[in-house]
């Protein structure tokens, strides 16, 4: 295991002619073929497979090969596992997917794959967390626009009520929300008792805020707490372009 998570080729080539357990698993449940995955050695996975690697063992987590490779971006890894037969939809036991893991760390190349083999762009977590979501939490704007652009839910939220669209507004990133606001999100009240708009403010980032009520987004909404999105802030440049949005509904 410590050859194939090194990379040493020649080392492990020895040991398994040896005759070492090539599917031997540690007390964590990682394996050899899970470390070469991890740390993106394809030469390593490649030969571990020609002598009966499993992709199915799990770590304590869940964790497989092919999540650990999504999960740090190893493509070429990712592309060897599929066509070893890994499961597209394998799981961590909070269920988190390898498009889930490609999401978080914005692994461009490593999503395109998955999505290609069939991943499911709109499984969540169980905490309800859908890969769109963490993309955006993340600041991933070009992992946001291929999601999008290959059925992403727009609106999807986690149990807690949060969007894509919230967490974006909240963060300041304004490429991610750039890309959501081209799909038309809900701009109104969530589930969870408030809206982006509500959140930018709060985040005192006065071009998200800006971006937000080009797009429609209503000043004069009030969250779970009756609060408007003007009495969450003392920034007088946000105060002011409120105040100008409302004018302009007004008139």
């Amino acid at each position: 295991m410590v050859a194939s998570y090194a990379g040493h080729i020649d080392c492990v080539r020895e040991l398994v002619l040896q005759g070492a357990d090539i599917n031997l698993q540690r007390e964590s449940g990682t394996t050899a073929l899970f470390f070469a995955a991890q740390q993106g050695h394809n030469d390593v996975v490649r030969f571990l497979f020609e002598f009966g690697a499993s992709t199915e063992c799990r770590t304590k987590d869940g964790g497989t090969a092919l999540l650990a490779a999504s999960q740090y971006g190893h493509m070429q890894v990712v592309e060897t596992l599929l066509k070893h037969g890994a499961n597209i939809h394998d799981q961590l036991y909070d269920g988190a997917t390898a498009l889930f893991l490609a999401a978080q760390g914005g692994y461009l190349d490593v999503i395109r794959l998955l999505l290609s083999s069939g991943a499911k762009v709109n499984q969540p977590r169980q905490d309800g967390t859908a890969p769109l979501w963490i993309a955006s939490q993340m600041g991933h704007s070009e992992v946001v626009r291929v999601m999008l652009l290959r059925g992403a839910d727009r609106d999807a939220a986690r149990n807690d009520g949060t969007t894509a669209l919230l967490k974006a507004a909240n963060k300041g990133y304004n490429d991610v929300i750039k890309e959501l606001l081209k799909f038309s999100p809900t701009l109104g009240i969530l589930k969870n008792g408030t809206s982006a708009l509500h959140a930018a403010v709060l985040s005192g980032n006065i071009k998200t805020v800006a971006l937000l009520l080009e797009a429609g987004a209503d000043p004069a909404l009030r969250n779970k707490a009756n609060e408007l999105p003007a009495e969450l802030t003392k920034n007088e440049r946000i105060l002011r372009l409120l105040r100008s949005k409302e004018g302009h509904r007004k008139s």
